[in-house]
């Protein structure tokens, strides 16, 4: 209406623009102010205020080894051969070496990736903490705090990105499956491998578990956003699934907008976008108890599903799947019809 533009134009004019793209952003969430939030994310440029230094200080030190971590699981060629030229020749005792050798490296590596994860789920929860704390709504906080909102996208981003090119490397369960074998064979016959006091058993049992699932560290984050939830029982639920669901909406109106989407500097700002989107649609959809499919979910789930539809699909794929196979209200009765469908 002609009253909200102005309104809308007396906010605009009233906020610090740390880029040309962001009052455009105002401008574009504004279109629909009833049911999107009307402030802008700055992913590209945020940085912490006094208040929120300690917390941004403690989740950085974690951040600054998740390109490290993605760089080194994109470079997981595995140790396929080995393998099965040591399991097709049992009596090479050469050749049993040389997988093993081949196969221990690989396993240190796993378990620093899995080590990661138990610290990503330390820092997801030190941020909820924050953007959740009272006297402030959770939109309050995200207004006040972008740069702490800023380091929850990264790990979202972060998380996704790890899960889709583990889902892609079947080295990484066929390495650990022969690693564990080779560990159970060997107690069997009463041999202690120097690798053990690296891998132990309980470290290798929890290892499997988390590589077992399809998508580990969503899972990981997912749990961990469950757990802040039903441990802090004077904060009412709708204090976190409010934070998720507002960004998710920020994220989709960054996406469906031609005007602000023409101002990224790179597809890798668009990419940046649909993986938050996702990561926090699917942590909403386990954490609220009917989830983000139902009518009543504060996630326009249609939008959402067409904005990522819209893309190249090679770009999308993996985050149409974690859609359709990491939530956890995907199939319950109270989800429409349609919403399936896009998702077939």
């Amino acid at each position: 209406t002609t009253a909200q533009s102005c309104v809308l134009y007396a906010f605009c004019c009233f906020l610090p623009c740390r880029s040309p793209a962001m009052g455009n952003l105002i401008k574009v969430l504004g279109k629909d102010l009833e049911n999107c939030p009307h402030f802008f994310l700055d992913f590209e440029n945020a940085q912490p205020t006094e208040a929120e230094t300690a917390v941004w200080n403690q989740v950085s030190a974690v951040l600054e080894e998740a390109h490290g971590i993605l760089a080194e699981l994109q470079s997981y060629n595995g140790a396929g051969q080995e393998i099965r030229e040591a399991i097709q020749n049992p009596g090479d005792l050469a050749l049993q070496e040389k997988a093993w050798n081949a196969v221990c490296p690989l396993v240190a590596k796993l378990k620093r990736f899995y080590e990661f994860s138990l610290r990503l789920e330390n820092a997801l929860r030190s941020l909820l903490e924050a953007l959740t704390s009272p006297p402030y709504a959770p939109m309050q906080h995200l207004e006040r705090e972008q740069a702490l909102a800023k380091q929850f996208a990264e790990i979202l981003h972060f998380t996704l990105s790890f899960d889709e090119l583990k889902m892609t490397n079947p080295a990484i369960q066929n390495d650990f499956s022969y690693y564990r074998r080779t560990i159970s064979r060997n107690r069997l016959n009463n041999q202690q491998l120097e690798a053990e006091n690296e891998v132990n058993n309980e470290m290798a049992n929890r290892m499997s578990l988390f590589y077992a699932e399809a998508t580990p560290m969503l899972k990981t984050l997912s749990n961990a956003t469950t757990k802040f939830v039903s441990e802090n029982k004077t904060l009412p639920i709708e204090d976190t699934t409010d934070c998720l669901s507002t960004m998710a909406c920020v994220c989709r109106v960054m996406l469906e907008t031609p005007e602000y989407r023409c101002r990224f500097t790179n597809t890798d700002t668009m990419l940046f976008c649909m993986r938050v989107m996702v990561g926090v649609i699917i942590l909403y959809d386990h954490v609220h108890p009917v989830g983000a499919f139902a009518k009543t979910s504060k996630i326009d789930m249609k939008g959402c599903i067409k904005v990522l539809k819209e893309q190249p699909s090679n770009s999308v794929e993996g985050l149409l799947n974690a859609l359709r196979y990491t939530t956890r209200h995907l199939n319950d009765d109270s989800t429409s019809k349609q919403i399936r469908a896009l998702l077939q």
